[in-house]
This record gives structure tokens, sequence and C-alpha cells, in this order.
């Protein structure tokens, strides 16, 4: 007859592994939380001023950037344009065409900060300058 070794005596081989998972599961948490995540900036100067002259409509011809909300995204010259290439491309020409009209950029108020943010973005990557935000005056 074949016995086998007692309870007591198997288990006093294995080491118990909770405390050393207890220990990992904890180290791991602090790590997750004491992460640096990389924040991505970009700068807008924004002129402080009481005058309400700053609010008035231009009075000549101008190059009109919509943001929209939802899809497609972006307006240049009321004309929805679906991709971002299309929209970039077709502002650069126009731009280029009429190199003296301001850039008036309105933006939906429930648009996206991201699609704001991307024309902003690519205007300062592209030394356009002359730019005009619509606002609402209060």
């Amino acid at each position: 007859m074949i016995r086998s070794q007692p309870q007591q005596e198997a288990s006093s081989f294995t080491p118990d592994l909770t405390p050393l998972l207890d220990i990992i599961f904890i180290v791991m948490v602090f790590l997750l939380l004491t992460a640096n995540i990389q924040i991505k900036t970009m700068e807008v100067a924004i002129p402080q001023t009481s005058d309400s002259a700053v609010l008035e409509s231009p009075n000549q011809d101008v190059i009109a950037i919509t943001v929209l909300n939802g899809s497609p995204s972006w307006a240049l010259q009321g004309d929805a344009i679906p991709e971002w290439d299309l929209f970039a491309h077709a502002l650069l020409e126009l731009i280029k065409a009429n190199p003296n009209k301001p850039v008036v950029i309105a933006a939906d108020k429930q648009a996206s900060v991201e699609s704001m943010l991307k024309v902003l973005a690519f205007m300062q990557n592209n030394n356009i300058n002359a730019t005009n935000i619509v606002m609402e005056e209060q």
C-alpha cells in the first residue's frame, strides 16, 4: 500500500507568496501614481485691453477660417473641408494669392479645442501672424 505524506509536511516546504504579491502591487501602484506625464503646451499671447474698439468688425474683405463642431471640423470662406491636409493646402494657397487680406478665425462654441489648437499651431508653423479671432462681446 502507498502512503502519502501528511498534509502538514507538504505545506511546510512551499513559500507563501501572498506578502510578495502585496508588495509588488503596492510598488506598482506607487510607480503609476508618481509617473511624470509630458504635457504639450502652446503659448498664445492674448493682449489685455479695456478698449471696446478691439472687438470691432473688420471693414475689408478677409480670409475666414471656421472651426466647426463635428465632422468636417474646418471650413474656409464658408466651404467645409473634410480633411486636414486639404484644408491646410487650400489655406496656404488662399493666403499666397491674397497676402494683404487679414485672417479671421471663428470657432463654434461646441467645437473641440483640439481643432482650434491645430489651426493655431499650423498658422504659427507657417509664420501667418496677422490673425483675428472672432469673439462675442458680453
